[in-house]
């Protein structure tokens, strides 16, 4: 068994990208009565996929992600006050991208008919020896090593998807993210690797007892980035713009990236209609606070004191300049004598009794 991370040469990997530019920027045409599809050279798989054959099963994918966003309900927040609604979209909005990137993936996949895409139930043990062997070794000096998936584990690992190419005996640990920008100086990435790895060292063996006796003899990790950051495929960082490769199949970097433009554009119209939202209710309580009713029959409302009319409040004036307790004269001489000691407790802060 092969154990190792994705990796392609720079040149191969520019004619991918240019290929898939070129099928999508091209449509067929017809002359002189037949058709006339990409030229041959741009090719460089057997098997093609164009978003207009895939477009209404993913615009169905994009209107089902935008209703979970819209349908979650946030708890209040009194720092975001009104705003709370809008923060509460942009955390569905990093989780559901990342799912429609996968559903995507399995969609688009099936123009291909020697790969099959798991997605259900990918629970994989982290066998300790799989653990203690990926931390004290190279990557590439495990190449051929295969572990019992049954044997004492750590823990488990869910790869977003499991894609084998059953013409190859291939299989590949694929984890999508919408962005590694959030990994940037982090430990968090370095983990997932060694998750991933190890879990691909038993993954020959879990396909063979789960999965209809499927088998395999190579097996390659991927970290997939959604937003298309530089590449790094001796490390296991593949850029979306690259997953023609990893399929097999022409156009399916052009077709994603259709796909977040399209859903990019529907959470940018669900955000703005929610910060309208938001504006709107923070506008009326400020003109309510600068403009207080007056109607008849509703008493007077004042902000910085008690609700009591102008006429009310000279009453009470001239009540408290005819009183004469206040008056300096009225107090005791013996109220200037030192009043007596009285023993102050010091320690921690406590609940008071109640009475």
């Amino acid at each position: 068994m092969t154990t190792h991370t994705l990796s392609v040469s720079t040149g191969e990997v520019l004619r991918s990208t240019v290929a898939a530019a070129s099928v999508f920027a091209q449509r067929s045409f017809s002359l002189g009565g037949r058709s006339v599809s990409e030229p041959a050279a741009l090719r460089r798989h057997p098997h093609i996929v164009r978003f207009a054959e895939v477009e209404a099963d993913l615009d169905l994918l994009i209107d089902r992600a935008i209703v979970a966003i819209a349908d979650g309900e946030p708890i209040e927040d009194e720092i975001l006050g009104h705003y709370v609604h809008i923060a509460s979209l942009v955390r569905a909005v990093s989780f559901r991208e990342g799912k429609l990137l996968e559903q995507a993936v399995e969609r688009l996949a099936k123009a291909n008919p020697n790969v099959t895409v798991l997605t259900q139930s990918l629970k994989l043990p982290l066998v300790k020896a799989a653990l203690e062997a990926v931390s004290g070794n190279d990557w590439q000096s495990l190449d051929g090593v295969k572990l019992d998936c049954e044997a004492p584990a750590k823990g488990s690992y869910t790869p977003d998807l499991i894609v084998v190419n059953r013409a190859r005996h291939t299989a590949y640990v694929l984890d999508l993210k919408r962005s590694l920008a959030s990994y940037g100086d982090t430990s968090r990435l370095e983990e997932l690797k060694l998750k991933m790895m190890a879990s691909a060292m038993v993954l020959p063996d879990w396909l063979y007892k789960h999965h209809k006796r499927m088998m395999v003899d190579t097996v390659e990790v991927a970290i997939v980035d959604g937003a298309s950051r530089p590449s790094d495929h001796a490390t296991g960082i593949w850029a979306l713009s690259e997953i023609d490769d990893l399929l097999e199949i022409d156009g399916v970097a052009a077709c994603m990236a259709e796909l977040r433009l399209r859903f990019g554009r529907r959470v940018q119209q669900l955000l703005e209609a929610e910060a309208r939202k938001a504006l709107g209710v923070m506008a009326a309580v400020a003109s309510d606070a600068a403009h207080p009713s007056t109607m008849p029959g509703k008493p007077l409302i004042a902000l910085n004191g008690s609700a009591r009319s102008y006429e009310e409040e000279q009453e009470i004036a001239t009540l408290d300049e005819d009183d004469g307790r206040y008056d300096l004269g009225s107090f005791d001489e013996d109220q200037d004598e030192e009043p007596e000691p009285v023993r102050i407790r010091v320690g921690f802060a406590r609940r008071p009794r109640r009475h």
